[in-house]
């Protein structure tokens, strides 16, 4: 048997272990996002807008006249997609795709001057409202200037010659190579360039994987050094976060969604698939953007429109509400139902949709109650258990006194399903309905296919 002294001794050995870990630095927990959001971009939300496709005119100009509108959404963030010129030389369609960039430092002229962007930017700013553009740092097209003046800037096949994006069909464009310091100094200047002299806000990076990390994170400090960016990839790696991207693109819960949309699976393909492991492994500063359309699911090359149906409005309702930054694709407000044509001219037909209602209604709820706010300005998303978990699915956020909790049936039969609101007990507001909700310890909810309820408090 252990004496008196000896357990009196063990425990101030394990007294004395514990006090000098709290002061060693090799167990203190480390953030993994080591680079600091911009403060406007804690409640932000974003707006892809395709210029060509905005307005009958497809210029800078029109854009501004439907500024207050979004403003009036609860847009944070204007995604401008690119806005340079575009190669001649084998363009896809009549006029070509955005990501053929020809001229990195100029304005394409299919939509104005550089006086109409610097005028667009402003007006933007002047809604208080933020503005990025689309940058295609892997690739140009064939006849930018670079191609002659640097071919040593470009990968080359076998035998010597230009070539496209390895292993994709991207005929239009050709390859860089981020071995050459010089091409690395050269697109680093022209991202300050913009920066520096229209006043953007960031920049959301084309296939952004696939340029060397190393780049990106030095781009990152380098801008930074102008005004505080905000960086969006179009990937999904983790390791984006840590020095040079503020957000990734989620399209694993893009994935997830249209899978129990379209193919009736199970919404534990969602809770205990998606949801368990992000919440888990990734970094709680970083940011996912969450989406229901973007420019490649609704128009790359021509292919059919990727909907999601009767289930739209729930996937909408959840990707506004769970962790991450809500994003609209231009047209979707509208009702838009068809895939935009990317090559040639195909304006968006505005009318009013009930889609514009729904996304004001949530994306204003986000810029106002903190818990559903992004990174770690927001709060944790925390399941609450309900006994029809094969369709239903239930979570709460919560963060400095603000509090919003969701409910909702993610299949196409009815349901009735008690939830466990136990630690939720109080008074609350229906954000659709506008009615006071009392929570006791049970609530038991009927919801039809694809329903959903949404109850908030705050200050």
């Amino acid at each position: 048997m252990m004496t008196c002294a000896r357990w009196t001794s063990l425990l101030l050995l394990l007294f004395l272990n514990t006090v000098m870990a709290q002061t060693d630095s090799r167990y203190q927990p480390k953030k993994y996002v080591e680079i600091q959001h911009p403060d406007w971009v804690k409640n932000a939300t974003l707006y892809e807008l395709n210029v060509r496709q905005f307005s009958t005119q497809g210029t800078f100009k029109e854009v501004e006249k439907q500024l207050p509108r979004l403003r009036k959404m609860g847009i944070k963030i204007i995604w401008l997609m690119p806005v340079q010129p575009i190669g001649v030389v084998n363009r896809k369609g009549t006029l070509g795709s955005y990501y053929s960039v020809k001229d990195y430092l100029a304005v394409n002229p299919e939509f104005g001057t550089e006086q109409d962007f610097r005028h667009l930017v402003k007006a933007i700013h002047d809604q208080g409202m933020y503005v990025i553009i689309d940058w295609v740092a892997n690739h140009s097209s064939w006849d930018n200037d670079l191609a002659k003046q640097h071919p040593e800037w470009y990968s080359k096949t076998r035998d010597g010659k230009f070539q496209s994006t390895p292993w994709r069909d991207y005929d239009d464009i050709i390859d860089f190579d981020y071995s050459q310091p010089g091409l690395r100094k050269y697109m680093t200047e022209a991202l300050k360039f913009w920066v520096k002299n229209y006043n953007i806000d960031g920049f959301r990076c084309d296939v952004a994987s696939f340029v060397p990390l190393d780049f990106w994170e030095n781009a990152r400090a380098e801008l930074d050094g102008i005004k505080p960016v905000f960086m969006l990839a179009e990937a999904e790696d983790k390791e984006l976060h840590r020095k040079a991207f503020d957000a990734t693109y989620n399209w694993t819960l893009w994935n997830v969604l249209h899978a129990i949309a379209k193919q009736d699976k199970n919404v534990k393909m969602l809770s205990e698939g998606y949801i368990a492991e992000h919440v888990s492994i990734f970094p709680r500063d970083g940011i996912r953007m969450n989406f229901t359309d973007n420019h490649d699911k609704n128009s790359w090359e021509g292919t059919q429109y990727t909907n999601f149906g009767a289930a739209l409005p729930a996937a909408i309702v959840f990707t506004s509400l769970m962790d991450g930054m809500p994003l609209i694709y231009s047209g979707q407000e509208a009702g838009l139902d068809r895939s935009l044509q990317f090559f040639e001219r195909d304006p968006i037909v505005w009318k009013f949709s009930e889609n514009e209602k729904l996304f004001t209604q949530l994306f204003k709820l986000k810029l106002r109650n903190q818990a559903l706010w992004n990174g770690s300005a927001g709060g944790e998303m925390i399941r609450i258990m309900n006994d029809g978990m094969d369709q239903a699915i239930s979570f709460v956020r919560e963060k400095n006194g603000d509090k919003v909790l969701v409910f909702m049936n993610l299949s196409k039969m009815p349901v009735q399903v008690n939830f466990d609101t136990s630690l939720d007990v109080g008074a609350y507001t229906d954000l659709f309905t506008g009615e006071e909700k009392i929570l006791d310890a049970d609530l038991t909810l009927s919801l039809k296919p694809w329903d959903y309820v949404v109850l908030y408090r705050g200050k």
